[in-house]
């Protein structure tokens, strides 16, 4: 019933179609939406910048090769792919050299912009003194991201080890948590991802995410999700949850509790006020370590503050981070204090990459720009703006059911009835496939794959905030 709401177009209002007149930087022809999508003349912000011509494979060519040569699990957006071969700060650029706003971020992972001189600058400076040697070496890279890393972080967190990813992050600061406590049991979060090798697949708690491999010895609590969640924003309800897991399902010893402080394959949940406090509390008592995973909600992406655990007045004993710390390297890291870093001199560990030259020196980059460029003010400041923007247009269009999120880590969740909450996900793909079209890529996700996951570059401006719910407003009007 709700959706016969949405079988009327609606007329525009005349602010709407004034602001889809803005000029395009580049020929009207290359930035014009695709055939057979009646559309306004709904441009993007004027930008700088034309990529020099292309002269690759095709998209057709390259998706037949992928189909041929890679891993059949590896899917793609949209109906017809598209082939992006040049970025410069928020916005892709085609084959074609149409360009794209980009919303997603490479899943929240490019921060200071796509190929920001600085951290280009840096790269090419370090390949070209020595791109590779090992850690069992010196070299001053590593040692002063390290540095910086330890600045930025609370307390006696001063002690870090680097790795290539997010999920090899999870997994070690699991280990660590282990070996520190003694323990085996560590309590996750439905709903939460947290990385898909062994360990970090248990602690993920969705099934699509899950394959049917041994993922012994971690318990899954309520989530706290205000929106879909069984005790709403009460944080401290959903924290006796924590409390009845270690009394009932472990010998009353945990090793420890890892969450991120927003989920981000999730759907963009931001968990609910006084969790927690409350649960970091539950399982200091029951012996356990704290683990913030800060691979998509770190680096000044919720503008509020530089780390999302920061928003709720907590302390972890690890934390773990990736994806922005590079801006696009591969490069992750594990954080920690002195005493408990020491557990890892028990036996050897090693990671032959972790603290590449290169990578490290990316990393202090990006520290570098988020500083002088003052990203997290601008994360704060239009991610509120685009925040407003999107919850106006919630009490225009029943379709959204809920907008979430800080900063330029924002979620939009569809659904057809809002009473009931029914997952919109027909709709999702239609209104995302649309958005390109018209010139905007924003990310999905959430169990459902009903959520639109806006985390764009953090040097997004209001302009883009605009043109991005332009095109979602335009998009939904035609539902």
């Amino acid at each position: 019933m709700a959706m016969q709401r949405f079988a009327t177009r609606r007329a525009l209002p005349a602010r709407d179609l004034l602001r889809w007149c803005r000029s395009f930087s580049q020929p009207a022809h290359r930035e014009s939406v695709a055939e057979n999508f009646d559309a306004p003349t709904l441009k993007l912000p004027p930008f700088d910048y034309s990529p020099p011509p292309y002269t690759g494979p095709s998209a057709a060519e390259i998706l037949q090769k992928r189909k041929q040569y890679l891993s059949p699990s590896m899917f793609y957006f949209y109906d017809k792919p598209i082939n992006i071969v040049d970025g410069k700060m928020q916005y892709l650029f085609d084959e074609n050299g149409r360009r794209y706003l980009d919303a997603f971020g490479g899943i929240a992972t490019v921060c200071c912009g796509h190929c920001h001189p600085e951290v280009v600058s840096a790269i090419v400076n370090q390949s070209n003194r020595i791109q590779h040697s090992t850690i069992l070496y010196l070299n001053s890279a590593i040692a002063d991201l390290a540095e910086a890393l330890a600045a930025k972080l609370p307390g006696d967190l001063k002690v870090v080890f680097f790795t290539n990813s997010g999920t090899e992050a999870n997994e070690l600061a699991m280990m660590i948590a282990r070996l520190y406590t003694g323990c085996h049991d560590i309590i996750s979060l439905r709903n939460a991802y947290h990385g898909n090798a062994a360990g970090t697949m248990g602690a993920t708690a969705m099934c699509n995410w899950k394959f049917n491999v041994i993922q012994s010895g971690v318990h899954h609590a309520l989530n706290p999700d205000p929106y879909r969640g069984v005790f709403g924003s009460d944080g401290e309800k959903y924290a006796k949850d924590v409390h009845d897991l270690i009394t009932f399902g472990t010998p009353g010893r945990v090793a420890g509790f890892i969450s991120e402080a927003i989920q981000g394959v999730g759907g963009i949940i931001e968990l609910a006020p006084g969790y927690l406090p409350a649960v970091y509390s539950t399982v200091k008592k029951a012996g356990g370590l704290c683990i913030a995973d800060e691979v998509q909600v770190g680096f000044a992406r919720t503008g509020s503050h530089f780390w999302g655990f920061e928003s709720h007045g907590v302390v972890p004993d690890i934390v773990t981070m990736a994806k922005g710390i590079g801006n696009g390297i591969p490069l992750g890291a594990v954080v920690t204090t002195p005493e408990i870093a020491e557990v890892l001199t028990r036996r050897s560990y090693f990671n032959t990459f972790g603290g590449n030259p290169v990578s490290t020196a990316a990393g202090l980059a990006v520290l570098n720009v988020i500083e002088k460029e003052k990203l997290q003010e601008n994360a704060h400041v239009v991610g509120s703006y685009l925040k407003e923007r999107l919850t106006a247009l919630k009490d225009k269009y029943e379709l959204i059911g809920d907008v979430r999120g800080r900063g330029l880590m924002l979620g939009v969740e569809l659904v057809t009835d809002r009473e009931q909450k029914t997952p919109a996900k027909v709709e999702t793909l239609r209104v995302m496939d649309q958005m390109k079209d018209l010139g905007v890529l924003v990310g999905k996700g959430g169990f459902y794959g009903n959520v639109f996951r806006i985390t764009p570059p953090l040097c997004f401006t209001k302009e883009d905030a605009d043109f991005l719910v332009d095109a979602m407003d335009y998009t939904m009007s035609k539902m």
